[in-house]
């Protein structure tokens, strides 16, 4: 089930990923602590180096010293350098940045996933990425992510609804995992099938669930089944409620417990 599990997800995140826009990710990455660059000056070899990024942010440039990189992007980087050198050293110097060590940004993923823990983001990562970097999905995960962002000394919580992101293909769901994120992967809500059913167990409950697709996906009534006295028995807010002779179109909540008696005629 594990498997199969892990199958879907990476068939379902192959066609949204088959579907979407490529994305310049190296240009958007925001360098920080610990990232080596790679700083090339077009026919100056003798400026063109390789730094890797202080505690504080900076770099150190030949020609131009220390040069803070701050919350900028690769390409901001190289845009910055290039002005710099501009500026009474250089005549329209050309200037490219590439990334030689990814270390600064690392995420946690937890929660009904296949290998939780903390990973590091290297260039641009998605929500979908992320999850697959993660080795996906488990069978028993729900259909809420939640991220925990913290900017500007505030805690922040995203809920992302997987079902519209992976089946539905709703991009805009698929948001870029930041530094110091953690992801929480909620686990599936249950119902449980008893009584005169051919499989009675618990099963994994999802959105507009009737009483006779619940019963189908047990493998429906067994032969002394008494169909016209199936009941559900809700717990909600500590209290049991027993509803009796439930329609078959009846919807299902969460939790619920469908029973179906053994028929005496």
């Amino acid at each position: 089930m594990k498997r199969f599990s892990c199958f879907l997800f990476s068939f379902f995140l192959g066609i949204f990923l088959l579907f979407t826009p490529l994305s310049h990710a190296v240009e958007e990455y925001t360098v920080g602590e610990g990232d080596v660059l790679n700083i090339k000056v077009y026919e100056n070899d003798d400026l063109s180096t390789t730094v890797r990024i202080s505690a504080n942010e900076i770099i150190r440039v030949p020609l131009l010293g220390e040069i803070s990189v701050k919350d900028l992007t690769i390409s901001q980087v190289a845009a910055k350098i290039e002005a710099l050198l501009a500026d009474g050293y250089l005549v329209s110097p050309q200037v490219n940045v590439f990334m030689e060590e990814y270390r600064s940004k690392r995420a946690i993923i937890i929660g009904e996933i296949n290998n939780p823990g903390q990973y590091e983001l290297r260039g641009r990562n998605t929500l979908l990425e992320f999850i697959s970097k993660a080795g996906g999905l488990t069978s028993d995960a729900g259909t809420l992510a939640t991220i925990k962002r913290v900017a500007h000394d505030k805690e922040n919580k995203i809920s992302i609804n997987l079902d519209k992101l992976i089946k539905e293909g709703q991009t805009s769901l698929n948001l870029i995992i930041m530094d110091k994120d953690t992801v929480y992967i909620s686990k599936a809500e249950r119902y449980y099938v008893s009584g005169e059913i051919k499989k009675p167990d618990s099963y994994k409950y999802e959105p507009g669930l009737t009483v006779i697709k619940a019963i189908t996906t047990a493998g429906g009534f067994s032969k002394i089944a008494s169909r016209g006295k199936v009941r559900i028995i809700r717990k909600k807010d500590g209290d049991e409620k027993v509803l009796e002779q439930v329609k078959m179109d009846e919807p299902v909540q969460p939790n619920d417990i469908i029973v179906d008696p053994e028929s005496f005629f």
